[in-house]
């Protein structure tokens, strides 16, 4: 167990906050005065218990016109802001900490106001893209890295991109054993796997597609009702970020651009964005032992994951890259509360609910679809069943409690490598993560695949329509792609 004598401040207390607390007291030592939970909508019933522990609580919200005053009530250097909270402008939050020498997670990069100006638009102009473009035009201003800030950690983007490096590994011993390549190319193969150069080794592999692929299984006996959007995390997260553009990152093996697409004018160009809604972007995908259908849904790993595997020359142009990005299958609530949204015109439903006691059965089945590399596929991840959940924290479920131990590893290595300025999931060990947050994630899974996206491919019109696949080149985006011809 770590021992942490400074203070942590949870901006924040919504349901992965309060399952993030009890599991980090358990890997944390800290003195329960030294904890601050700042919410301006408080569960009374669920703060109670840890106000009569000794934690404190403020009722306050983060704006633009009190950030700096706020904060530097709770946290001064040496300190921990553990973000949690949504519509908090990353970009200014970020700075404030960095000035003040304290140290920052959160699990997304917010704006204040994420629908400001977004009617008209240009639709890269309301990327995640240009939100990391900014932070980097940030950050590059910096006379030294300063306190450790460890962006967008939850389970996806987080986990995932930990589970990503775990199959490569995985991938790369099956392949050396099973002698697919040979000579001076399984020479190499071992060498990046022994540097850990995961972009060098995805290269060298050929790995061409990576899918954050994950099926929510959860039900409730408690029915959705009309007006009524029900989840098994945040409901406006959800919306938000569902209702905006489609990202992904772009793969160099990708030969046409889908419909809609728009390319980056700036920075590395690793990634393009659909103006089209990321709910009604949909693909086809795999978790263990199922084909599924999954949404396009903007995340931070389509980023970080691309950007890390890709392979530069030494004039700095990308030889290497694949395509990366959600592929969300959400439980059975929501997706039918996800109707209801497209039938209001995408306005929030009145009334809003996060699954937890009710739910009665069912499991989150989280990992990284690796495709295009002499196995086919290979999955990394784990499937948390609610039971599982509740034996480790009573009151939650199966999806906070991924993103939890995330959140509870990421702080960790912080505590312990305090001053290495901003870092992204997959700047942190996998192994030192994983470590951690193995004994959490229910039945941890690293499985070989044959399953491409047209292996199961039918057309009920075969030779009345057009459909846009690709047959000779399976690991196609257009061939994932459900589109007006399937």
């Amino acid at each position: 167990m770590l021992t942490f004598s400074k203070r942590i401040l949870f901006v924040g207390f919504g349901f992965v906050a309060r399952c993030t607390l009890p599991v980090l007291l358990k890997h944390v030592k800290i003195p329960l005065e030294n904890i601050t939970i700042l919410e301006f909508e408080p569960d009374e019933d669920a703060i109670r218990p840890w106000i009569e522990k000794g934690v404190n609580f403020v009722r306050a919200r983060v704006a633009p016109d009190n950030l700096g005053e706020l904060l530097s009530r709770h946290v001064s250097a040496g300190d921990i802001l553990i973000d949690l909270a949504w519509n908090i402008e990353c970009d200014e939050i970020l700075q404030w900490c960095h000035d003040h020498g304290v140290l920052y997670l959160n699990t997304s990069v917010e704006l204040w106001d994420p629908y400001q100006n977004s009617q008209g638009a240009h639709p890269t102009k309301m990327t995640l893209y240009w939100r990391q473009m900014n932070l980097r035009r940030l950050v590059a201003g910096w006379d030294s890295p300063g306190p450790t800030a460890v962006l967008e950690h939850g389970a996806n983007p987080g986990l995932i991109s930990h589970f990503t490096k775990h199959a490569l590994l995985d991938i790369a011993k099956v392949c050396l054993e099973e002698r697919k390549f040979a000579g001076e190319e399984a020479e190499q193969i071992a060498e990046h796997a022994n540097s850990q150069a995961f972009n060098h080794l995805a290269h060298a592999l050929g790995v061409k597609v990576i899918h954050c692929s994950e099926r929510d299984t959860q039900i409730s006996d408690r029915p959705k009702e009309v007006d009524e959007f029900v989840n098994t995390w945040s409901v406006e997260g959800f919306r938000e970020e569902g209702t905006t553009t489609a990202e992904m990152g772009w793969g160099t093996h990708e030969k046409t651009l889908p419909p809609f697409a728009y390319e980056h004018t700036d920075g590395p160009r690793s990634q393009i964005c659909l103006a089209r809604m990321g709910i009604n972007t949909q693909v086809v995908s795999w978790v263990p032992d199922s084909t599924i259908i999954g949404m396009v849904v903007r995340h931070g790993e389509a980023f970080s994951i691309s950007e890390k595997l890709s392979v530069r020359d030494a004039a700095g142009q990308t030889i290497y890259r694949p395509t990366c990005h959600y592929a969300y299958c959400p439980c059975d609530a929501a997706i039918a509360s996800l109707w209801e949204l497209r039938g209001n015109n995408y306005q929030l439903q009145s009334r809003q609910r996060i699954m937890t006691d009710e739910i009665t059965s069912g499991s989150d089945t989280l990992g990284a679809l690796l495709m295009g590399h002499p196995l086919d596929s290979w999955w990394c991840g784990t499937s948390l069943s609610i039971e599982e959940a509740r034996r480790l924290v009573p009151h939650q479920n199966a999806t906070t409690m991924q993103v939890a131990i995330s959140v509870t590893a990421a702080t960790m290595w912080m505590i312990e490598n305090p001053a290495e300025g901003v870092k992204l999931p997959d700047d942190l060990p996998h192994d030192y993560v994983l470590g951690i947050a193995k004994p959490y994630l229910g039945k941890f899974i690293s499985v070989q695949s044959d399953w491409t996206p047209l292996k199961y491919y039918s057309n009920a019109f075969h030779g009345f329509n057009r459909p846009a696949i690709d047959p000779a080149d399976p690991w196609q985006f257009k061939n994932f792609l459900l589109t007006d011809g399937d």
